[in-house]
């Protein structure tokens, strides 16, 4: 195909659909990936202590545990692009609600700690596919006005996602009388914690019939004609669809498949650029979110927090997630992303330095001197804000924005890996860590905040405003 074989307008980014909430409608079942994303990386935290007592192992052994579902995360993202690119979109959706399905039930009704972390690689999997094949099936069904928007559907479903499974975990806690281990329907109260994520993979399961493929896969195998009826049903009447498929032809086809190869350069094996990306993500992680969220009602009850009231600020955690998830939303394209990393970082630091006094003194009777146990718990939302307000979101537009086109997907694969190797690190190593000092760790975190600063000064340019093709 030329390029006068798409000379003819279609109309497409100025389109406004006939029906958007129907549109909506898809994105936001598209996003119902997100929202398990959200579920099962966080609902782990209201299970951590009652695997430690059931299965009586050690800090380092419930880590790793805790720290492999990581690793299935890594392979299913690695794995669900070229995935999709065969069977289609709606296939690996349907593949992922399974395997969603299938790791809580598992996870429910485990015989032995091996057999819970086999469980957990499967969900890992299926996280791994959900935060690939979610984002880019609304990119390539929402209409170019309103990609945006559209597209943000997918973070908003995660930290959603986080906070009614914290919410969940606590309500189920209170109806076992406090206890983890505590009986519900047969089963201890934390095996019903996992196996409630059955609900929402099975609607997400459902919810995959209802909505259409995607134009762009449909025309890579040559359904061309369906490709028009789901262009006409998301863009509207008024785009020329002959012209429309023509201009993702073209687009298909000039598109350079960037390889790892396309990476290297400069001193230090891979290219300047792509380094940049690899240290925003591994500090996104540095700082200790997913501590937040995997740790935190183990976190207070090791200072001395009742269980009920952990699993409660387990969940205003999560909320205080959404809030400023919400506020990133808002300001990103106005504020400017540097700006907005800039600020989250000071707040990280303050919050994460708060936290650190705080743990820094002794228990009295198995808890934290009052004042310091408000501060902690105080500091542990202001950290969790200016997260989620800055480093949550701006990373992740930092890394679809800021690579050239010729390198952009092989190298946000790069900077994807190191974000779910850096996950992995903080989240197996919190335990002992914690062990060893509580107050130590958080300064380890508060450090690599404040290292962030000169790095986004120093290293990291505004795309605010830019286009892609300036990027090169």
């Amino acid at each position: 195909m030329t390029s006068t074989a798409q000379a003819p307008q279609s109309g497409a980014r100025t389109a406004h659909p006939d029906h958007l909430g129907h549109v909506i409608f898809i994105a936001a079942a598209a996003a119902m990936g997100g929202f398990l994303f959200g579920y099962d990386s966080s609902v782990i935290n209201g299970a951590v202590e009652a695997i430690r007592g059931r299965y009586d192992v050690g800090s380092a052994a419930l880590a790793q545990v805790i720290a492999i579902a990581l690793i299935g995360c890594a392979v299913g993202a690695a794995t669900a692009g070229r995935m999709a690119d065969r069977i289609g979109r709606i296939r690996c959706m349907q593949i992922s609600a399974v395997l969603f399905t299938v790791s809580a039930v598992g996870s429910a009704l485990p015989f032995s700690l091996w057999d819970l972390a086999f469980w957990r690689v499967v969900g890992g999997f299926a996280i791994g596919m959900a935060s690939v094949i979610g984002p880019a099936y609304i990119a390539e069904v929402a209409p170019p006005a309103y990609r945006g928007r559209l597209g943000s559907f997918q973070q908003a479903a995660i930290v959603i996602g986080i906070a009614v499974s914290q919410l969940v975990n606590w309500g189920l806690l209170n109806a076992a009388d406090g206890d983890q281990r505590g009986e519900i329907m047969g089963v201890e109260a934390w095996q019903v914690m996992l196996g409630v994520m059955v609900v929402p993979a099975v609607l997400y399961g459902l919810l995959s019939f209802a909505i259409p493929e995607s134009p762009r896969f449909l025309i890579s195998v040559g359904k061309h004609e369906r490709a028009r009826e789901i262009l006409r049903e998301v863009e509207g009447e008024d785009v020329d669809l002959d012209a429309r498929v023509a201009e993702i032809e073209h687009a298909m086809n000039s598109e350079h498949r960037s390889s790892f190869k396309d990476l290297l350069g400069g001193s230090f094996f891979f290219k300047p650029i792509v380094w940049i990306g690899i240290g925003l993500s591994v500090f996104q992680q540095f700082v200790g979110i997913n501590v937040a969220f995997y740790y935190s009602s183990t976190l207070w009850q090791s200072v001395g927090v009742d269980p009920s009231d952990s699993f409660f600020y387990s969940f205003t955690t999560s909320i205080i997630n959404i809030l400023g998830t919400v506020i990133a939303m808002i300001f990103v394209d106005r504020v400017g992303r540097r700006p907005l990393a800039l600020i989250g970082s000071v707040g990280m630091v303050i919050g994460l330095a708060l936290e650190a006094w705080a743990f820094s003194f002794d228990l009295v009777d198995g808890k934290l001197p009052a004042t310091q146990g408000w501060i902690a718990l105080i500091a542990a939302h202001v950290f969790v804000l200016f997260f989620a307000l800055s480093w949550g979101v701006v990373v992740w537009v930092f890394l679809g924005e800021m690579f050239p086109n010729r390198i952009r997907a092989a190298a946000l694969g790069v900077a994807a890996s190191a974000q779910w190797i850096a996950n992995w690190a903080i989240t197996a190593s919190f335990p002992s860590l914690a062990d060893w000092n509580l107050s130590m760790t958080y300064v380890i975190y508060t450090v690599f905040a404040a290292l962030s600063i000169p790095f986004v000064l120093r290293y990291v340019k505004e795309t605010k405003g830019k286009t892609l093709e300036e990027m090169g």
